[in-house]
This record gives C-alpha cells, structure tokens and sequence, in this order.
C-alpha cells in the first residue's frame, strides 16, 4: 500500500475538478496562494489556447487543514471551472438534460474518443473526452503542490525547463550533475514564454509556434525536471514496483500526450559505451557550504540520480518527450463512430503547444511519487516524527561516510 495516495475527480466542463490526497504527515504548513501559484504556473507558457482566458484557477482546500496546518486526514482540493457556465444544461448530471447539445461522434486522431467509446460502450464521445482532457492535470498540480510543500520541510527541491519545442532544441547532452547548475537553469526557465533556460533557443521556439499556429498545426516537444537533496537510499531494488525509477517513469508516463520517458541520459546510453556513462564514485572528508559531512559523490550523472532503483545521492532528472497536441485546427481525416462515413475529425478548442505547462505537470507527478518515497524510507504521522527519523538516518550516514 502506497504511503501517499490521491485521486482526481470531474469533467473539463464539468462544475468542478476535486482532488483527495492521503498520507501526508500533519504540521505541514499549506494555503491556497502557495497552491494557486502552481495553477498560475500550469497556465502559461506560449502557445496555449482560449481556455487560458477563460480560467483562472483557484483552490479551495475543503478538509485536511485547519488554520493553515494539516491535520493528519486526507487533504481535499475543489478548483472550479468557470467555463461551467456555459454548459450548465450540456454537462449538466441531471437527466432532463439529456440531448441538450449535439452529440459529438466524430473521434480525432491521437485522442483517447475512439477507444474509449468502443470501451465504455458510448454513443456519445463527449462523455470520453471531458474525462482525458488535459484540465485533469490542474488537480494534480494542485495536490503536487502539497507534496512540494512537504518536501520543501527537507530541503528538497523539485523544478523543471524546456529542452525542445518542434525542430528547435537547446544543447543539453547529458543530464546536469550539480544542484546549483540545475537550480540556476530552473530560474532562468521561469523567466522564459516557453520555460526554456536559453535565450536564443526561446526565440527560436516562439516562431516555431507562430509558424505552426498560422498553418493549423502543434508542436510538441521534451523537458526534463529535477529533484535535488534526497538522500541516497530512497526506493528500493528488492521488487519490481518499489524501483523508484519505475515509478517515476509511470507516474511521468500517465500525464497526457506524454509519449517517451528515460531516467538520465537513457537512450542516448545506448549508443555509447559503458565506460563513458557509467558515473564514477569518489569521496571527500569535506563539509560542502551547508557544512554537510562530505562523502561519496559523482562528477557526472548519467544515471539520473537512480541506480538499481534507488536514489544514489544525485539529483534525480526525468526527462520526457511530449507528442504535438492531437486536436488540430486544420483537421485529420477520421469516421463517424454512429455512420462508419468519413469525416474530417471534430475540431475541440485547444493549444498550439502545451509543453511548458505539460513540464510543471510533470514537477507536480514528480513531487508526488518522491514524497511517497520519502514517507516510505522515513515514515511519520506528523512533520516532527518524519524529522528525527530523517535526521537520524543522516546521521548514520555520515558515520558511515566516516568509514
């Protein structure tokens, strides 16, 4: 059973999304500015849609919490979408409704409509779609966001930047090995349209997305986000779901759009030998700045932070590869679900490019599988439990360091 558990709830033109997360210790200092921070962030990036204008998300935590600290019980978030005004009769849950709007029946491309209404056996593929959007992710953000905030109680850090929109990519090979490297490029993403730490490649991103906007088309793209200042240890290589890269990579995965994962350098490991990227060990008897014992450390981290599914010490980097949004302004070719004719694939309003925000999703999957592991290695029913047993295991560590 999973230390730290949520679910999400609700339609993207539904009233409401509702998001339930279990698990986190109480004393954890939490509001809804620091959660609605993270929706703002969700909601920008160059490229997106109508939807942006419409929305301005805010979170209203509905238990969990009193007077700013959580409690021990499930914390649940409520964020109400605004667009439900205008949709009251076609998403209404009352069954006098029904037929209120046109049926869609026209299924797109790379969306979930077909399969899913042959699954679930609907005639209807709105009832398909207001679930697989990518609204969805506005609870995950929210609820990540309070597993950010846990962590944050120990120094971990989570963020992310744009390595590549369509054609156009930055120069980054392999994975950055220092905290302050990753750190300085997460700042200079969030000062960028398209989350990207370099300038000129930002501009080089913008017209792609211009160019692609005029001709009817999307772009997709890759990102890599990163967890600094977990210990070594975290996870497990005893069974196959207790690899902490496993976990990444499916909770990563899960996001939508979302087509390619790898830990580290990945498939670009492939390719080379094994004396160039296996990250090799070294050891200090130094206090680094935040007069931390010394101990054993890599110049180079391939490996993602991860080895034989736990944490090695290193920041831990996922990157992922987005695919273009499916839902095209210049529409595929596609069948009515009801007639079998060919159609052109019905045209929902949607982003020219979602990668930015698809980035500060995935900080969010991210942060929630690490907390999960983090209260897995230490345990605690509130923040002050979690502490000693944490400290306590740092300082095993570093007697064991000492040799």
């Amino acid at each position: 059973m999973a230390n730290l558990r949520f679910l999400t709830s609700g339609e993207s033109h539904g009233q409401a999304l509702v998001g339930v997360l279990e698990g986190i210790p109480a004393g954890v200092a939490v509001s809804s500015d620091e959660i609605d921070r993270e929706l703002r962030r969700r909601q920008q990036g160059y490229g997106r849609g109508g939807r942006m204008k419409i929305e301005s998300d805010h979170a209203r935590i509905i238990a969990g919490v009193r007077w700013g600290m959580t409690i021990g019980s499930p914390v649940s978030i409520l964020v109400e979408n605004r667009d439900w005004q205008n949709w009251r009769e076609g998403m209404s849950v009352e069954e006098g409704y029904e037929n209120s709007i046109k049926p869609v029946t026209r299924p797109r491309p790379g969306h979930a409509d077909l399969a899913g209404v042959l699954k679930y056996g609907r005639a209807d593929i709105r009832d398909i779609l207001e679930r697989s959007s990518a609204r969805e992710t506005a609870m995950r953000v929210a609820l990540g966001a309070v597993a950010r905030k846990f962590l944050s109680l120990f120094d971990v850090r989570v963020g992310s930047y744009v390595t590549g929109i369509g054609g156009e990519k930055t120069g980054a090979g392999s994975p950055v090995a220092g905290e302050k490297a990753l750190i300085g490029m997460f700042e200079k993403a969030e000062k960028s349209p398209v989350r990207c730490p370099d300038t000129e490649t930002s501009k080089k991103m913008i017209r792609a997305i211009d160019k692609a906007a005029k001709e009817g088309n999307s772009l997709g793209g890759t990102f890599d986000v990163f967890i600094t200042g977990l210990p070594a240890g975290l996870g497990s290589h005893i069974q196959w779901d207790r690899k902490l890269d496993g976990r990444l990579a499916q909770a990563v995965m899960s996001i939508q759009a979302i087509k390619g994962v790898e830990i580290g350098a990945g498939f670009e490991m492939g390719g080379r030998p094994g004396s160039e990227v296996m990250d090799e060990i070294f050891f200090s008897r130094r206090r680094d700045a935040k007069n931390r014992a010394g101990g054993f450390y890599r110049r180079t981290n391939n490996a993602g932070g991860i080895e034989g599914g736990m944490t090695n010490g290193m920041p831990v980097i996922v990157r992922a590869a987005m695919k273009p949004i499916p839902t095209l302004r210049k529409p595929l070719r596609s069948v009515d679900v009801r007639t079998g004719k060919p159609f052109q694939a019905a045209y929902e309003r949607s982003d020219v490019c979602a990668v930015p925000a698809a980035a500060v999703v995935a900080e969010a999957m991210t942060a929630l599988v690490a907390a999960d592991a983090f209260l897995e290695k230490f345990g605690g029913d509130s923040a002050g439990e979690t502490r000693r047993n944490f400290d306590s295991y740092i300082v095993r560590m570093g007697r064991h360091r000492k040799g």
